[in-house]
């Protein structure tokens, strides 16, 4: 087994990560959609997880003022069980955090307990439920925040940071 590398997006990761989306979700998003999140989406951040040069895994999310909105996280059904997951939503987290976030929000499906036991245990509580939110099957969906991210990372910087000119 060779080491695993979480990174941010690249446009040319959104074929990869769109197959992933379509082997994991009854109602995937597009191809067109990652496309537009990576290129017209300025409060977007996605992660992927990379083995061998091959995407495994992904996340994302919206960075807005303090809020981050997690759109969504998938790994393929044949690396889970080796905490691809978790590994993704630490980094989005700590990512979320080096960018002044100071809570997460995300919906889980009512069904999906080890999503929602994960998300437990990274700190998440879920505050409501929404009735019937997932359209393929009219499952209920909860609402979880997390308000205790990591620090910032001191050094952070990435190439959307804004610098003072002198």
């Amino acid at each position: 087994m060779s080491d695993l590398i979480i990174r941010r997006m690249r446009l040319e990761d959104c074929p990869q990560v769109h197959g992933i989306e379509e082997q994991v979700f009854p109602t995937p998003w597009s191809l067109r959609d990652f496309e537009k999140e990576m290129t017209v989406n300025r409060c977007a951040r996605y992660l992927v997880a990379e083995e061998d040069g091959r995407i495994v895994g992904f996340a994302g999310a919206w960075m807005i003022l303090e809020e981050s909105h997690m759109t969504n996280i998938a790994v393929l059904p044949e690396y889970r069980g080796r905490g691809i997951g978790r590994r993704l939503m630490e980094a989005l987290m700590q990512y979320a955090s080096n960018l002044g976030v100071s809570y997460m929000t995300l919906e889980v499906r009512a069904g999906n307990k080890k999503a929602q036991a994960l998300y437990t245990s990274l700190g998440f509580i879920r505050v409501s439920v929404r009735k019937k939110y997932y359209e393929d099957n009219g499952e209920d969906g909860y609402l979880m925040v997390a308000d205790r991210l990591p620090p910032p990372e001191d050094d952070f910087e990435e190439d959307e940071t804004l610098r003072e000119v002198t």
